[in-house]
């Protein structure tokens, strides 16, 4: 599932020396890198570590593909074994970042966790990931399809706010369709962690039952917990649910706190209905994409004042994109305009938002994820 995270372990200007990933949580670690560092310089003592094992880098963070297993006809988990300064405590409901390496261009995504965090004193050193293959989706499918178990890819350190508290609330809705199930999925593996499973109601949709992402885990779930009541509905032969009549599936809805993810119709819908009966606050919704305005304009060159790297960039490339296609170590988050971890400062030019199509001025901070050149511009990276 695609999307949407605290501070990611940003990269830093090919100019400067990087930060280094987890340094706060393993200062002893660190000393031993600062020394080395002393020794080993003008390399970095990452440069020797990646010799060894390419998960020993300090300048990103990164991961390993361990399994892809299948799930249904076009969906699969990945299993993914993190490398050094990932920090397995994230929080039910978050999703990472996964770029990878095609044809010679990085393409990133985000994508919801479908493991239970296990926190600093947990045994498990993996986490995971379910991709739905979209027909639009070209890194969806090639990771459904065509990536190889012992791939390295990168990776953009757990971030969201669409997570499930400690402890859970008495009594919990979670209305998901198709992909949706993802984030979710995280949640219900916790609550069973915790022991925390007592009145949840679960409503999922999908086309068909062979369509239903984790169906034999959901169906276990719901004969070992009582608490636990899920509906799937098949909305092929059923017809999408209607949350106007949501009475008639879970009639106290209203008293409970709701989790709800999936395609943007039913979200949109779950606010009106909500808000009509002024509950909004007892929702909780996440969406995984953001809309775009279309590419228009020309385009331009882009400089990065910084590392003296410049590069021509068309009307729907991204500073970003442009950036790391150039060769420059740009900091990123969720690559969606969404986490502010991207944010640099324009020196000269302007560049428009692909969202909303808005001219920024010379002297603002800009998201380079979601800003393209509208004529040559200046950034300072």
């Amino acid at each position: 599932m695609s999307k949407k995270y605290a501070v990611v372990n940003a990269k830093v200007a090919d100019t400067r020396r990087p930060t280094v990933a987890g340094a706060d949580r393993h200062p002893g670690w660190h000393a031993l890198r600062k020394i080395a560092e002393r020794i080993t310089t003008p390399l970095l003592p990452d440069d020797y570590l990646q010799l060894a094992n390419p998960l020993w880098s300090a300048r990103e963070l990164r991961g390993r593909i361990l399994e892809v297993r299948r799930e249904t006809e076009d969906s699969a988990t990945l299993v993914i074994k993190p490398g050094w300064g990932f920090s397995f405590d994230y929080q039910p409901g978050q999703y990472i970042g996964i770029g990878l390496l095609v044809d010679g261009r990085w393409r990133w995504r985000s994508y919801s966790l479908t493991s239970s965090p296990v926190g600093t004193s947990g045994s498990a050193r993996t986490v995971t990931i379910t991709v739905k293959a979209m027909p639009e989706g070209f890194l969806s499918t090639h990771l459904v399809a065509g990536v190889e178990p012992g791939t390295v890819v990168r990776l953009a350190a757990p971030q969201g706010n669409f997570v499930l508290p400690d402890p859970a609330p008495p009594s919990m809705l979670l209305l998901t369709a198709g992909s949706g199930i993802t984030p979710v999925m995280s949640m219900l593996r916790t609550l069973v962690r915790r022991n925390q499973i007592t009145d949840v109601a679960h409503l999922h949709s999908a086309p068909t039952e062979a369509d239903v992402m984790f169906g034999a885990e959901l169906a276990a779930l719901s004969d070992d917990h009582p608490g636990y009541r899920l509906k799937v509905r098949k909305t092929r032969t059923e017809g999408r649910l209607d949350l106007a009549r949501l009475d008639e599936q879970v009639p106290d809805w209203r008293d409970r706190q709701t989790w709800a993810c999936g395609p943007a119709a039913m979200l949109n819908q779950a606010e009106k209905v909500w808000a009509a009966a002024a509950i909004s606050d007892r929702l909780h919704l996440e969406r995984f994409a953001v809309s775009k305005a279309a590419p228009a304009g020309a385009g331009g060159t882009v400089t990065f004042a910084r590392s003296g790297k410049s590069a021509a960039a068309d009307a729907a490339t991204s500073v970003m994109d442009a950036g790391e296609g150039a060769g420059v170590q740009m900091p990123f988050g969720c690559r969606m305009g969404i986490c502010q971890s991207c944010v640099v400062d324009l020196v000269a030019g302007h560049v428009r938002d692909l969202r909303t199509g808005q001219e920024r001025d010379p002297g603002t901070r800009i998201q380079t994820c979601v800003s393209v050149a509208s004529g040559d511009c200046v950034v300072d990276i």
